[in-house]
């Protein structure tokens, strides 16, 4: 068994060679002619990049949360008009304007330069959180490969690259993705024992992004006041890091809410102190995070719950070294994640971003798992079928290389299958949401009249008004079958965030004042699958009143087989699937190809 010190040590040693994109290191108790190949630093961060930059441009807004706590408070802030929820209501509070702006100031500069098409500055702040998170995984790689050694580091990068989950979250406008950037830069600074940098990025992580995330510095704190007993130090940056995020957010936050706001407080009352909490939101069974899951990370998702076991197994099978007093107990290194997943798994209300933070820490789990297979496949063979003596210090990477060759193809194959899925299925609202964008910039909607744009039952797939070409384009909502709470726009006010607006719960009841009349849409949003009720009709199935001018197909997950909508398989039959079309609907009473009748109308 390989020591993790001596492979941190070497790492430490090659960190300086830039040049080679590729890297060879000599493994302690090793012939000399073995060497591990593992991508360096800069090679490492090219690929996370290209990844990243994927999912900022193919993959859809899977949460409508990330669509109306974020995305539209946003678009009132760069453009004065935009979606408000309950949570942005003074008289509630529990969204922090500070988290918007740092994605803002850079988008309002690029805004102010360049006046873009607002479509484009969606995408260049999804492109800023794909460098974000590319930063925070590249680090991580490296301090993995010093604490856990080069064969875990690169199996881990691999499995990041893959990964569908890591698809999803990495250019996701949410603060737990925000909080996975942060708590992989403090796990990955905890590893390389730097723990002044771990308490910070815990600190900006819980206090600007998600309180909740607080809990995967708990370990590092434990390691740092009762294992190591550095009291004054953990104190001090815990103090120092409050008073340098804390301050300026509140001064921040009170200025946009017009009283003095504690966001994060504020966030953790209403979901842990208040009689019903989230469940009002649904709730979930308890396999819920196992589907998922493995659906995000396949094997490797399962080899993650297993590690203590495969762990337990090696050090009592497996004759070896005990692990350098440098390096972190597996106890402490792995605690982030178990303590997660003993807390959230019993939570009732369940959603998939409630994982994000965790999600770098899977593929580290699922590479030791792996490592410890590895190790324990060797032991065994070596058991049944003992080794010639010139061959009895052979390592046990020398017969297993194709374990990991074979699990990195499975993955990989089973990790792209499932995010090519996502896109074949999902990314309708956006390529329509396209086609509305280029009417106005085409000059062929007027930017002098209010343009209503309606969403009925797809009101939560509703990407974000920043597809809307200008200010004058209106979200409006039509009755459905949604029997919860809906948005509304913010007060065309310069302080419209201190105001508070009336008809805004925090129980989730429904409101009838967001409805709006179907006779005065310009324009419909509206997914067709055959099926109508009173009320939601097929308004693409009413000729007289609304046409089609964009469709694209969106899967129909109730009525597909369960193993083909989840994954992508090539040449399989087309009845597997069932598909519905994502429609944008104009009026019939306006024409885009006389601007005069539609200004003539006057419908506001």
């Amino acid at each position: 068994m390989v020591p993790g010190v001596r492979q941190r040590q070497l790492c430490n040693l090659k960190k300086d060679q830039k040049k080679n994109n590729i890297k060879k290191m000599l493994k302690p108790d090793e012939p000399s002619d073995i060497r591990l190949i593992y991508p360096s630093g800069d090679t490492a961060f090219k690929m996370l990049l290209s990844a990243r930059f994927c999912s900022a441009m193919w993959c859809h807004i899977t949460d409508c949360d990330e669509t109306y706590n974020y995305w539209e408070p946003s678009h009132y802030l760069l453009y004065g008009n935009g979606q408000q929820t309950w949570e942005y209501s003074p008289q509630y509070a529990l969204r922090s304007y500070t988290y918007l702006l740092i994605h803002l100031v850079p988008a309002k500069l690029y805004h102010y330069l360049l006046e873009p098409n607002p479509v484009l500055v969606f995408y260049f702040i999804r492109c800023l959180l794909s460098v974000g998170c590319a930063l925070s995984e590249v680090y991580f790689y490296k301090n993995v490969c010093r604490e856990f050694g080069v064969h875990i580091a690169r199996m881990t990068l691999a499995f990041l690259l893959l990964s569908p989950g890591m698809y999803i979250s990495s250019a996701a406008f949410l603060p737990s993705a925000f909080s996975m950037y942060l708590c992989t830069v403090a796990i990955s600074a905890w590893y390389a024992r730097k723990y002044e940098l771990a308490i910070f990025a815990t600190a900006v992580s819980a206090l600007i992004g998600w309180p909740f995330a607080a809990l995967l510095g708990l370990p590092i704190a434990i390691e740092m006041t009762v294992h190591r007993r550095e009291w004054t130090k953990f104190f001090k940056w815990t103090l120092l890091s409050a008073i340098v995020i804390l301050l300026p957010m509140v001064w921040i936050d009170s200025v946009h809410f017009g009283k003095l706001v504690i966001a994060p407080l504020n966030i953790v009352m209403y979901n842990i102190f208040t009689n019903h909490g989230p469940n009002i939101y649904g709730t979930e069974p308890f396999t819920f995070y196992f589907f998922n899951g493995f659906l995000n990370f396949n094997f490797v998702f399962i080899g993650a719950l297993l590690a203590p076991i495969l762990l337990i197994f090696a050090w009592a099978l497996i004759p070896a070294k005990p692990r350098h007093y440098l390096c972190l107990p597996y106890e402490y290194s792995l605690a982030p994640l178990f303590l997660w997943i003993l807390i959230f798994f019993i939570q009732r209300h369940k959603e998939e971003r409630f994982l994000f933070p965790i999600y770098p820490m899977i593929c580290l789990a699922g590479s030791i798992s792996l490592d410890n297979l590895q190790k324990l496949y060797f032991f065994f063979r070596t058991k049944i079928k003992p080794l010639p003596d010139h061959e009895r210090n052979t390592h046990y990477l020398q017969f297993t290389p194709y374990i990991t060759f074979l699990a990195i193809f499975i993955y990989g194959i089973f990790g792209l299958s499932r995010s090519f899925a996502l896109y074949r299925g999902y990314y309708a609202p956006i390529e329509v949401m396209m086609e509305a964008n280029k009417l106005g910039m085409e000059g062929l909607v007027p930017q002098d009249v209010n343009i209503n744009f309606c969403v009925g039952k797809e009101w939560y797939r509703f990407p974000t008004s920043f597809f809307f070409p200008s200010s004058n384009w209106k979200l409006q909502y039509l009755k459905s079958e949604f029997k919860g709470q809906l948005p509304q726009a913010f007060l065309n006010h310069e302080n419209a965030t201190s105001i508070m607006q009336p008809n805004f719960n925090d129980v989730n009841q429904e409101e009838p004042s967001r409805y709006f009349d179907v006779e005065r849409c310009h324009f419909i949003l509206d997914l067709d699958r055959g099926t109508e009720s009173e009320l939601e009709p097929n308004y693409s199935h009413q000729p007289d009143n609304f046409q089609v001018i964009k469709s694209a197909e969106f899967l129909d997950a109730a009525n597909s087989h369960w193993l083909f909508r989840a994954f992508y398989i090539p040449f399989a039959p087309k009845t597997v699937c069932s598909y519905g079309s994502y429609n944008l609907l104009q009026s019939t009473k306006f024409k885009l190809t006389s601007l005069a009748k539609i200004k003539s109308a006057k419908v506001i």
